[in-house]
Parts: structure tokens; C-alpha cells; sequence
């Protein structure tokens, strides 16, 4: 059996200085208290070798047994604060993926 992944992308905030000062609280400790995780990750997206920013700015990646257990926890309250902070927090825009995770670490 593989596991599930919930990926969440934030792209580039229109003021990362804003985004900064408010991820731990708004997004980094909402995400935590989702329930049934296995594994949390949390990372931030190297700039381009010329120093430019990628697409792609911050990622939130949490795993679970199995996909059924995935969607049960988005439903849940705490996934809900988090997904509404997560709007107001994207001010560049962001992207949630599910996805198995193929080879299992």
C-alpha cells in the first residue's frame, strides 16, 4: 500500500516580506494541527542559478497512510483553518496537490 501526499505550493507573494512574518503562525502550525499525518515537511524553493525566483516559492507537503485517510482530514475544522488562511496568505497565488506517493520512503 502507498501513501498519500498533500502537497500545498505557494507561488511567489506580491510581499514576501508580509508573507514571511505571518507563515509560521497562518500556515506552518494551522498545517500541524491537521489530523492523521504520518509525516510533515515544510520547505522553501531555491532561487534560479542567476538569483531570479522560480514559479514556485514555499511548499507544504503532508503524508498520510493512504488516500482515504487524506480525505478525511481535509474535511476536518483544522484543515479548514488552514485552508482559509492559505487564501488569504497566497497573495501570488498557490496550488494543493494529492498525489500517491510512489515509492515510499
Amino acid at each position: 500500500m502507498s501513501e498519500t501526499k498533500i502537497t500545498v505550493v505557494y507561488d511567489n507573494p506580491t510581499d514576501p516580506d508580509s508573507f514571511e512574518s505571518a507563515y509560521v503562525a497562518a500556515q506552518l502550525e494551522q498545517a500541524r494541527k491537521i489530523p492523521g499525518y504520518t509525516r510533515f515537511e515544510a520547505s522553501k524553493v531555491w532561487p534560479k542559478e542567476d538569483g531570479s525566483p522560480t514559479p514556485a516559492y514555499r511548499m507544504i507537503d503532508l503524508y498520510y497512510p493512504d488516500y482515504d485517510a487524506a480525505c478525511l482530514a481535509v474535511t476536518t475544522p483544522e484543515a479548514g483553518a488552514f485552508f482559509t488562511a492559505m487564501a488569504e496568505l497566497s497573495t501570488g497565488g498557490v496550488r494543493v496537490l494529492m498525489s500517491d506517493v510512489e515509492v515510499p520512503q
